[in-house]
């Protein structure tokens, strides 16, 4: 059986407070104050900013995350990867937005149904 990875949407300053970051830190191994990468049983992505003084996160730095992360399941096959729809809750990004950026991702990786269900309506079926 493959190690399982719990993916989610994190916050610049790693504090994963609340939501999935929060379900990662209590139970998958994620490390306060780690913003991005492997932790524990956990892969974070940065899909938001909460501090006002700063910009918020904009969509091509969480493309950059992902690209990262797609690199990173690409190496390691030996492992499953369970993708929360990172960005798409506390950060307010869409799925229409976000699902986009795993079009290509690795079949070790596991998508949230919604991502699943956009990719597969704007994919243009084959006849």
């Amino acid at each position: 059986m493959k190690p399982s990875i719990f993916v989610f949407g994190s916050n610049r300053e790693g504090r994963h407070g609340a939501g999935a970051a929060k379900t990662a830190r209590k139970t998958f191994g994620a490390v306060y104050g780690q913003a991005e990468g492997l932790q524990g049983d956990s892969y974070a992505i940065v899909t938001k900013e909460l501090r006002s003084d700063r910009p918020p996160v904009c969509l091509a730095e969480v493309a950059v995350g992902v690209k990262k992360f797609l690199a990173f399941a690409v190496a390691n096959p030996d492992r499953e990867f369970f993708l929360t729809p990172i960005g798409c809750g506390l950060a307010g990004f869409t799925v229409e937005q976000i699902a986009p950026l795993f079009r290509d991702a690795p079949a070790n990786v596991t998508m949230p149904q919604q991502f699943v269900d956009y990719l597969e309506s704007i994919t243009p079926s084959a006849a």
